[in-house]
Formats: structure tokens, sequence, C-alpha cells
């Protein structure tokens, strides 16, 4: 008997999107590589992105939609997870758009290294240039590869990730409920500590979009967005071990720069949250002016 499953499933989380969710997807549509499903999760937009899915669905058998109540990022993601048939996974988010080769590539990369994890490179769109953004690990062990993304020298997206579907299942990763930034970087650490074979493609298929959605959660620092950092970090104290402490604390380090920066607490809350820690994190903010104002904002 034929085995008609796809081998790739593409998961797109999408979220009032109707305003450029065709160019993604009519780039998916258009690979060179023709084994593959296309999973877009319509979580409850109010506008017309669930009709656009539907369309797709209705003229190419390729595209499956799922409808669900508004619930985040993260649960549009773990439903497209559990509902995958393909051998392998990849996500794509509704505002960026990808090269045709994309999946023949990392695909047969996928097969000739027999990895569960092939990392790629990627562009970054911007207004006035397109940036190369290399992704090569310092090596393919799944333990430097760790190292990179806690120490931000690797992307912690899952968009420039092919993974064997199996092995969400057979670690038992899944995503965090109501964590709905840093969603797909949390999922990374946590197949990477299982110490999953990874390879590395060094070729940019993904356009990592900064112009058509001036609603991005990436663009828009808010106190929400704050909070939402600080669960990041209460999750990668849960599952990584002491081995991984200085990995931790140049995380907390970043997010108390990013809350400095973007004033999303007053000065007496952010004396108080990070008064006690910060000669362990002083040690982990990058330059010298940056180390003087983390030390003021906690002087006065």
């Amino acid at each position: 008997m034929t085995d008609t499953r796809p081998y790739i499933s593409v998961i797109v989380p999408v979220y009032n999107a109707e305003g450029y969710i065709h160019r993604c997807v009519d780039s998916l549509l258009q690979q060179t590589y023709s084994n593959f499903e296309i999973i877009l999760v319509d979580d409850g937009s109010p506008d017309g992105s669930g009709a656009i899915c539907d369309e797709y669905a209705r003229k190419d058998s390729r595209v499956k939609v799922i409808h669900k109540e508004n619930g985040g990022v993260a649960s549009a993601r773990q439903l497209g997870i559990d509902n995958a048939k393909g051998e392998y996974t990849i996500h794509a988010d509704p505002d960026d758009w990808v090269e045709p080769t994309m999946l023949e590539q990392l695909c047969n990369k996928a097969k000739t290294a027999d990895a569960d994890m092939v990392i790629c490179d990627f562009w970054v769109d911007c207004e006035q240039q397109n940036i190369y953004r290399t992704q090569q690990p310092t090596s393919n062990s799944a333990d430097a590869v760790l190292d990179d993304l806690l120490f931000n020298r690797m992307h912690g997206a899952l968009w420039n990730k092919l993974i064997k579907r199996d092995c969400y299942s057979k670690f038992k990763v899944s995503f965090v409920a109501g964590l709905n930034y840093c969603e797909d970087y949390l999922v990374c650490v946590k197949l990477l500590q299982r110490g999953i074979k990874v390879a590395y493609l060094n070729k940019a298929f993904y356009h990592y979009d900064q112009i058509v959605n001036s609603n991005s959660i990436t663009r828009n620092y808010t106190l929400k967005i704050y909070r939402q950092r600080v669960l990041f970090i209460d999750e990668l104290k849960r599952v990584l071990n002491e081995k991984y402490s200085e990995g931790i604390l140049k995380n907390e380090a970043n997010v108390a720069m990013e809350c400095l920066s973007y004033k999303v607490l007053t000065k007496k809350e952010f004396k108080a949250i990070y008064s006690k820690n910060k000669w362990k994190l002083l040690k982990y903010i990058n330059g010298y002016r940056s180390k003087i104002r983390f030390l003021l904002a906690l002087s006065f």
C-alpha cells in the first residue's frame, strides 16, 4: 500500500493577518518540493483571515485549516503540531515569506544527515535593506547549539529549523500555554537538551519581515511583553539544570536591559526586582555604557 502522507508539515499560526497572509501561503505553495502539507491555524481572528485560509483549502488539497478560539500563538502552534502528519515539521509566520527551494533543500539535508533538526540561515527584510543572518553553530552537537542559543549567537525561532515530528512526542516536548513570546525559543531549548542530532545548511530561504506587520509583538514592547519575558525566564529555570545557569543569567540580563530601555517599570519596581541579583546580572550585560546605565538605575 502506497504511503500518501506528506513528508513535511508547515505550520502557520494565523491571527489578524488578512493584509499579508496571501504572500506567505503563496510562497509556500510555490515550493519546488511537492510532498508537504500546510496547516493554517486560525487563532480566532476577528478579521477576514479565517475566510482567506478556507479559500486556500478549497483550492489546494495540501492546505488544511483549523479554526479555534483565540488562545495565543503558543496554543496555535501546539494545535498545529498535534495535527501534523509529516515526518518533519517547520513553522512559518503569516507576515513572512520563503524562497521556492526551501523545503526541497532542507528535506535533502535532513535525509543525507539523518538529522532530527536542520538549521539554516535567514534573511531579515527591513525598509532599506535585506540583512543576511548566518546561523552556523559552534559545532553540530546539541549541547553546543543550545549554548549558542542561550548566549544569543543563534536565533530561537522555529521557522528556520526543520524538526522531526516524533521528537515532540518522544521527548514529551510541548508549547507552554500562555507563553506567547519566545514560545518557539523555549521549545528549541527543550529539544536540544535531549541530545537530538543537529545538521546545519549554510543557505538562507526564510524572509523575516520587519515591515508589513506594524502590530507584531516583537515590535511593540509593553509591560505585557515584559511579563511574558519574565515568564519565559521562569520556564528556562524550570527546564534547565545547573549546567546552564550562565545561559539563564544571560537571558535574564537581556530582559532587565529591555525593561530599562522601554521603561515599562517604575524606578522603584525595577530596583525591587533587580537589586538583589545585580552583580550576577552585570557580568552578562554587554558594553561599558550599558553596565553603567544598569548600575545607575539601581542606585537612585
